[in-house]
């Protein structure tokens, strides 16, 4: 039975606040998640003065402000990942943080964090891609908005930059926040896994824990989810978010899921065995039969429990010559 890694996505949902962060990184331990990950930028890096919002963020956060703007208020400063990543050591979870600029990305490189993530914005950022690929690190690669060319070409990169297949988990992903039911397209996750021989995992925007699991169902090997401690808050992510009691309720069910999808080996389990008597029928007489009478249809039934002979056998024992008397009910033997 392998373990689905489960990522919390606290993301931007700290709002900038130092003691919001350490609340979520409890209810993300708390919940049972393997990580968390963060998202780090240097405003400028990231967007131009006039990038305008999406329309979800608009919807979510306001719609007069900029997309620099926004971002401004949203991030901490570098010189605040170290305490993040000590604070997460020390409650016995893994940290880890996306990186939206090339100096956010040197520097989460010094902090040595055990992985890279490749937000789905970065797909087509080659530089980027190409630097990640150097550092020889695990990559995860979201894949919103991202065709198949295009996923095909960000692997290429990284590739060629040094980093071995088997170590690129990509995850099928929708950029809309929260994403439409109609627009998951969930199978989309098993054809990247068969067009690019990689392991594969989904990352949700949902609203709900249901996708998630069944993305497990269907082979991920690696769920992540927005964490936050108030679908209600300001700021872009929020409302696309579980809060913790449904986070942690999602974790419980890809764990009973996990245990569910057990080997690919068809037979009985050992809770069931013992129905099978009571459940399962035997051969019985449904009249009296006398010895040296025939058994046929009319004569013999089959009934529960199933502790005498199959009905499987039906054919060895019509036709045949009853060796001695039978009582109505009384199993056949031969």
């Amino acid at each position: 039975m392998s373990r689905t890694f489960i990522i919390a996505e606290v993301g931007v949902n700290h709002n900038a606040d130092l003691e919001m962060a350490d609340k979520l990184i409890d209810a993300a331990v708390a919940a049972g998640a393997d990580a968390i990950k963060f998202q780090t930028a240097i405003p400028e890096l990231v967007a131009t003065g006039f990038a305008q919002k999406a329309s979800y963020q608009k919807q979510t956060s306001g719609a007069d402000e900029s997309q620099l703007e926004m971002i401004r208020k949203i991030h901490f400063p570098l010189d605040a990942y170290k305490g993040l990543k000590e604070n997460c050591e020390r409650k016995g979870i893994m940290f880890f943080s996306s990186a939206f600029d090339m100096t956010s990305l040197a520097f989460l490189e010094t902090l040595g964090q055990f992985c890279h993530k490749v937000p789905s914005g970065e797909i087509t950022n080659l530089p980027y891609l190409r630097e990640i690929g150097r550092y020889g690190k695990p990559v995860i690669l979201s894949t919103g908005m991202a065709n198949m060319g295009e996923i095909e070409a960000a692997i290429g990169v990284l590739e060629a930059a040094g980093l071995s297949r088997d170590r690129i988990t990509v995850l099928h992903c929708n950029t809309e926040y929260p994403t439409p039911m109609q627009d998951v397209n969930l199978r989309a996750m098993q054809t990247i896994a068969s067009a690019f021989d990689v392991v594969v995992g989904y990352s949700d925007h949902t609203e709900g824990i249901e996708v998630a699991v069944a993305a497990v169902a269907l082979g991920a090997c690696m769920i992540e989810k927005h964490l936050t401690l108030d679908r209600k808050l300001p700021g872009p992510d929020h409302q696309a978010s579980l809060e913790p009691d449904q986070f942690r309720a999602m974790v419980a069910a890809i764990r009973n899921v996990e245990q569910a999808l057990g080997s690919a080996v068809k037979r009985p389990s050992p809770s069931e065995i013992r129905n099978a008597p009571i459940a399962r029928r035997s051969l019985v007489a449904a009249v009296p039969i006398k010895a040296g009478e025939k058994f046929t249809a009319d004569n013999v039934l089959a009934k529960r429990p199933g502790t005498g002979i199959s009905p499987m056998r039906w054919d060895d024992v019509i036709g045949r010559v009853a060796p001695q008397d039978f009582d109505a009910d009384a199993f056949i033997s031969l």
